[in-house]
């Protein structure tokens, strides 16, 4: 079996593709760039992560018209990225219009082209409180897309199995399968030493200490 996995190089995504392999799939590294800050370190990170896995493909796709679009704090320079809110309220200022209908489809291309059984993206629910594409609603209608718009008898399947979970669920998830966390990026603004103050690198901090970890990428 084959699964194309949106291996963004983050905490989420890495884990979500060694999932992937757990459940028997053979891994189909799909990446994208779309002018985010870090975007440098995420490709170098996603391209470390689908080597560990022995992956048959790391196809790496440049979606730069979201930045042309902008509307985000992650592509656009001119406006900053906030610091962690933890009110929660409103939808975040790193919010990319519609990103993830523009990664699924590409992802859904790929995965007919390839002969690809399932598709993996790891929405959880810390992300879909504030962004509206990740939430479960979008999945299952997406699902719907994929069925309807593919050849018949392609039979791809949107696999989300950490919709429910939080990040200190999947962290701990991931340190069983004993995913290489030092060879991802989170953080939304540095490619060199995390900020720790964007709400990526607050969850990211605050899944190690309620796990009981120490995050081994450096921070400021």
């Amino acid at each position: 079996m084959k699964a194309v996995c949106l291996l963004s190089g983050g905490m989420d995504s890495s884990t979500l593709a060694y999932q992937a392999r757990h459940d028997g799939y053979d891994i189909l590294a799909l990446h994208f760039t779309y002018g985010q800050r870090t975007e440098e370190k995420e490709r170098e990170c996603a391209k470390r992560i689908a080597r560990h896995l022995n992956a048959l493909e790391f196809l790496d796709v440049d979606l730069g018209y979201l930045k042309m679009a902008g509307g985000s704090s992650l592509t656009d320079p001119a406006m900053k990225v906030q610091s962690h809110d933890e009110t929660g309220e409103g939808i975040p200022d790193t919010y990319v219009p519609f990103r993830n209908a523009n990664l699924l489809s590409v992802a859904t291309s790929f995965a007919e082209a390839r002969g690809a059984d399932a598709i993996y993206i790891g929405v959880q629910s810390s992300d879909y409180s504030g962004y509206p594409d990740c939430r479960p609603e979008f999945i299952d209608a997406f699902q719907k897309v994929i069925t309807l718009g593919t050849r018949p008898g392609a039979g791809i399947t949107l696999k989300t199995p950490f919709v429910a979970l939080n990040k200190t669920e999947i962290l701990k998830i991931g340190l069983a399968m004993k995913v290489p966390y030092e060879d991802t990026w989170s953080c939304y603004t540095d490619n060199e030493v995390a900020c720790r103050t964007c709400s990526s690198c607050h969850f990211r901090l605050e899944a190690f200490r309620q796990a009981g970890e120490q995050d081994p990428i450096p921070y400021r």
